[in-house]
């Protein structure tokens, strides 16, 4: 395919999709190397082992799978044009993206009433990782938050439609990668020991 062809908005609606493509990479990009600093520094002395994740982690977890089929369900309703249908998902979307984040604090302070610190003399080389990989996805959580509130402002607007959805679709893309990279990075920081 010629991706010089099309008209205008074909080409516009290409380079989108593409953009996000593009920044999707590099975020994976990002964790893998964390996740590959997190292996090699497994073999330290002072590496702890069988550390229990947090509870808080497991049912946030849940809640990101969960927001995922919201996110799925808008996007149907909007292309059956079912707006007011949509409109529920996305907020119902946004309220379980929200309380995932207020979990993942939950799982923090849970790590921290068990003597686990960030840093400090009380920290370990682990639980710096599980932290620090931990709080970056949670800021990308707040990126995937923004980017649905821009799709809820335009779909209050009337700017979805069965035979215009992009924005919707280029949101709940980058709702679905996070969710996934979420229960990727904590079967790996369960099992990797």
């Amino acid at each position: 395919m010629d991706l010089t062809q099309g008209t205008q908005k074909e080409k516009n609606d290409r380079s989108k999709k593409m953009m996000l493509w593009f920044g999707i990479v590099s975020l994976l990009m990002a964790f893998a190397g964390w996740t590959s600093a997190y292996i090699v520094s497994s073999k330290r002395e002072d590496w702890l082992d069988n550390i229990e994740m947090p509870s808080s982690f497991y049912i946030s977890t849940l809640v990101i799978i969960i927001s995922s089929v919201t996110y799925m369900l808008a996007k149907k309703a909007i292309i059956k044009d079912a707006i007011k249908a949509c409109t529920s998902w996305l907020v119902l979307t946004l309220g379980l993206g929200v309380l995932f984040i207020v979990l993942q604090f939950n799982g923090f302070s849970q790590m921290i009433a068990q003597g686990y610190y960030f840093t400090g003399p009380t920290s370990s080389i682990k639980m710096s990782y599980i932290f620090l990989i931990a709080a970056v996805h949670v800021i990308h959580v707040v990126a995937g938050i923004i980017s649905l509130l821009v799709v809820l402002y335009n779909q209050y607007k009337g700017k979805y439609s069965s035979k215009e959805y992009l924005g919707l679709s280029l949101g709940a893309t980058f709702w679905h990668f996070l969710d996934l990279l979420w229960v990727y990075l904590l079967v790996f920081m369960v099992l990797v020991d």
